[in-house]
């Protein structure tokens, strides 16, 4: 057994436990006093975010390009009058997918450009064979962000299955069909 005398270093080892308990309140404080610093001068993160301005709560998937196919993913349950983001970080594409549907009242946000989605959540790569693959096939709203870094939709009753989506005052581009993609290469299977 090795004393705690013939240690290397031990008497400097007690000294930085005693400092760091008797310091540790300041330490923390510091060290959180320094994130929200941090954190202030970082530019807010531009991301795809949806806003319920319905009274009704809604589920929300979303279709986007990735790499050289499209994935869907859902389901967000978003509270009335609430916002929730749907992709974090700088929006890579110009065009991204939305279907919407009302919990409470019934009806939903869809439009023309056909993807998979199925009743629980999920994570779908490709577009094509959604029957054949075991999913619903469902029609999305194409949402033009005119190659913005963000873009907040906002669903309100007046533009439900009226495809009407917004950044603020501008309208989105009409429902397109979506081009058939080649495989995807990446990401996590289903």
């Amino acid at each position: 057994m090795v004393s705690a005398a013939s240690k290397p270093h031990s008497g400097l080892i007690r000294f930085f436990r005693r400092a760091l308990m008797g310091g540790a309140v300041l330490v923390a404080a510091s060290v959180t006093a320094g994130l929200f610093s941090i954190a202030a001068a970082t530019p807010a993160a531009a991301d795809f975010r949806l806003c319920n301005r319905t009274q009704s709560r809604v589920g929300v998937a979303i279709g986007y390009k990735e790499g050289d196919g499209w994935a869907t993913e859902g389901w967000w349950n978003v509270s009335a009058n609430s916002c929730e983001t749907l992709l974090r970080g700088d929006l890579v594409a110009r065009f991204y997918y939305l279907y919407a549907v009302d919990y409470d009242q019934g009806g939903e946000w869809s439009g023309k450009a056909f993807m998979c989605t199925r009743d629980k959540e999920f994570t779908i790569r490709g577009v094509e064979d959604c029957l054949a693959r075991g999913f619903d096939r469902t029609g999305f709203l194409e949402v033009d962000t005119k190659e913005q870094k963000g873009w907040t939709v906002q669903l309100t009753e007046s533009n439900q299955s009226a495809a009407r989506v917004t950044s603020g005052t501008t309208p989105a581009a009409s429902p397109m069909p979506v081009p058939t993609p080649a495989p995807a290469l990446r990401g996590r299977s289903q």
